[in-house]
């Protein structure tokens, strides 16, 4: 099994771009079901990627991806596709079950393995069964398998989702693209990720209108087969490398290739924490700042502060002066890096749904487990900056959503290696 060394405390300095959005590639991997053919740029090279792809191919798309370019091209001229997407490929990914939505609208069926992904919380899928139950599908559950049909198409109509899901929300509009009438979607989540599959949809035709957490679907006459699409940034990982400088950073670091009003709330919170940033069209510089602020936060739909932000935030606020205080409102089981951070010698509390971090604290290099994706990562900036050095293993979760880690830290003068 793989595992990344790092040895500490080496100061940062260079440029580092950011990859495509893992988070947006993959409904808009999905939403290519409803296309003939379909050019999608900007994707990250990351496993989860080729998960959906290798579903994509299972269920009978034809892919080809230009790595060079990061680029992929699929095509989908078949009258009749393998409707099945097999637990197999679903386990490592809740992603997967987007393909239910653009299968049931395409060709009236699906059959799809209930999802897996990472063990930070039961995510079921209760939302986006309650969607496609709204739109006039037939859904039962039978040996983990969700199998759906809708014979006779979709029908428009209004659906409140009773919580706010990303990944209910994208299904949704998924299997309302081509529904017959008006569907409305209230109570929706907004996050940019799904505004960019807004984005991909309009292009193959789709009349969709976001105003607030209302997302409004007419259906449209127009069939165009054939797109090109962009994929944006991922805030996520910009997120990570902001922490990271803002933690080791020599003078300064220049982060590229993003746009930073998509994260101009987690900017802002950064400020406040004491982090330096200067803002640009499309970068940023990050200053090192030896005097970091504790805060009190709470992790929220966007635009608030977002949960896969959570564990990287802890390790920063593991170097600020006071007790800061991170309340996880999003899922239940979400704090399973602290253990291994208290390993290093951070001292963290849990009270209920609340972490208590107390800073500064002096962390120390450790050998470290990775439970999750965003806890990888987490270690990774724990060993950056603790002294000595840092083993982590299970290495497997980052590769799940992080596009070349160790070169983009080494160009940036870390020392890091995998064995």
């Amino acid at each position: 099994m793989q595992k990344l060394i790092i040895k500490g405390k080496r100061e940062l300095s260079g440029k580092i771009s950011i990859s495509g959005s893992k988070n947006s590639t993959l409904p808009i991997l999905a939403a290519t079901i409803l296309a003939d053919r379909a050019n999608i740029k900007n994707i990250p090279l990351v496993k989860d990627i080729f998960t959906m792809v290798e579903l994509l191919n299972f269920i009978g798309l034809k892919t080809k991806i230009n790595k060079r370019k990061n680029l992929i091209e699929i095509k989908n001229y078949k009258k009749n596709l393998n409707t099945l997407a097999p637990y197999k490929l679903v386990k490592t990914m809740r992603a997967g079950v987007l393909v239910l939505g653009s299968l049931l609208t395409r060709y009236g069926k699906a059959k799809v393995s209930l999802p897996g992904g990472c063990a930070i919380g039961t995510r079921p899928v209760d939302l986006h069964l309650f969607a496609l139950k709204k739109l006039g599908a037939k859904i039962k559950i039978k040996d983990g398998y969700i199998f759906a049909e809708a014979k006779k198409g979709l029908k428009g109509t209004t659906i409140k989702f009773p919580s706010i899901s990303v990944g209910a929300t994208e299904n949704a509009l998924l299997a309302s693209f081509r529904a017959k009438g008006k569907t409305i979607l209230k109570n929706c989540a907004i996050e940019p990720e799904i505004k960019d599959l807004i984005s991909f949809l309009k292009k193959l035709g789709a009349n969709i209108n976001l105003k607030g957490r209302t997302i409004t679907i007419i259906e449209s006459k127009k069939n165009i087969s054939q797109v090109s699409h962009e994929v944006i940034f991922d805030r996520i990982e910009l997120g990570t490398y902001i922490i990271a400088c803002a933690l080791m950073a020599k003078k300064k670091v220049i982060i590229n290739k993003i746009n930073p009003k998509m994260i101009k709330s987690e900017i802002n919170l950064l400020k406040k924490i004491g982090v330096n940033i200067k803002k640009y069209k499309s970068s940023l510089i990050i200053i090192k700042n030896n005097n970091l602020k504790s805060i009190s936060i709470t992790t929220k739909p966007y635009p608030g502060f977002p949960t896969d932000l959570q564990a990287q935030l802890m390790v920063l606020l593991t170097q600020a002066n006071g007790i800061s205080k991170i309340k996880e409102d999003i899922f239940e089981n979400r704090f399973m890096h602290v253990p291994e951070l208290k390993r290093m010698g951070a001292q963290i509390e849990i009270k209920n749904k609340t972490a208590i971090i107390k800073g500064p604290t002096k962390l120390t290099g450790a050998e470290v487990m990775a439970t999750d994706l965003r806890a990888s990562v987490s270690l990774v900036l724990a060993g950056l900056v603790a002294e000595n050095r840092t083993i982590i293993n299970r290495i497997y979760h980052l590769d799940r959503g992080y596009e070349f880690l160790e070169n983009k830290l080494k160009k940036c003068k870390a020392e890091i290696i995998r064995i």
